[in-house]
């Protein structure tokens, strides 16, 4: 309803002003574009771009294959005795 309404506003527009209509859709582009790319990327990113880009990182981090004693994950080390 509202698409149908616009385009018969604009129809009765001479070229004039549809120019400065057409500038201000690209200024309004301008601004989404603008936003987006300066929002972080895990708010930009979609869940599978996130999960691919953790597990770059996760496969840059040293590979010692140290790993904690088996007492570290034992619930009775966590209390005092």
């Amino acid at each position: 309803m509202l698409r149908e309404k616009l385009k018969q506003e604009l129809d009765k527009l001479n070229e004039d002003q549809l120019k400065k209509i057409a500038e201000f859709i690209a200024f309004i582009e301008f601004q989404a574009n603008l936003a987006q790319s300066s929002a972080p990327f895990w708010q930009r990113a979609t869940p599978a771009e996130r999960a691919r880009d953790f597990r770059e990182w996760v496969s840059q981090l040293p590979q010692t294959r140290v790993s904690l004693l088996d007492k570290a994950f034992s619930r009775d080390s966590i209390y005092e005795e």
